[in-house]
C-alpha cells in the first residue's frame, strides 16, 4: 500500500475520530490504530495469510464500574459493531429489566470479523441499554447499565 493512502486513511480516521481502521488489500492487511493522545496513527502491515493463520483471541471482559447511581456500567473492551442478538432473526441475549446472572452472555461485539461475547460482570437487572443493534462502539463505549 503507498504511503499516500496510509496518509489519507489517517486523516480519514481523525475526522471520523476513529481509533482503529483495518484496509485489506491484495495480499496485505493494514490496520491504523490511534490513541487521541497521539498526533499520528501507528501503523502494522501483516501479510493476509498470517492473519488467517492466526487463532482467534478471546475478547477480555468488559470492563465494570460503579455508575454513580448504585448500579454497574458494562462498557466495550473493543472497537466493533454492537449486536443485542446472537443471530439476525434471533431474540436478543437480554432486554430492558432482564435479570442477569455473573458471566451470562450480554451482547457480542464484532471485531475484524470476530463475534466477541461480553458477559455480565455481576449479578443484577439490566436497567438501560445504552446503544443500539448494529451501533458502532469504541473501546469504553457504555453499553449496559445493571442495577445490583
Amino acid at each position: 500500500m503507498k504511503e499516500t493512502d496510509i496518509r489519507k486513511y489517517a486523516q480519514l480516521m481523525k475526522e471520523l475520530e476513529l481509533t482503529g481502521l483495518e484496509i485489506t488489500d491484495k495480499d496485505q492487511v493494514v490496520r491504523l490504530e490511534r490513541n487521541v493522545a497521539q498526533a499520528a496513527p501507528a501503523v502494522v502491515t501483516v501479510p493476509a495469510a498470517a492473519q488467517a493463520a492466526a487463532a482467534p483471541a478471546e475478547a477480555p471482559a468488559a470492563v465494570a464500574s460503579d455508575n454513580g447511581k448504585g448500579g454497574v456500567s458494562v462498557t466495550s473492551p473493543i472497537v466493533g459493531i454492537f449486536y443485542a442478538a446472537p443471530a439476525e432473526n434471533a431474540e436478543p441475549y437480554v432486554s430492558l429489566g432482564s435479570t442477569v446472572k455473573k458471566g451470562q452472555t450480554l451482547c457480542i461485539v464484532e471485531a475484524m470479523k470476530l463475534m466477541n461475547e461480553i458477559t455480565a460482570d455481576c449479578d443484577g437487572v439490566i436497567e438501560e441499554i445504552c446503544v443500539t443493534n448494529g451501533q458502532m462502539v469504541e473501546f469504553g463505549t457504555v453499553l449496559f447499565r445493571i442495577r445490583g
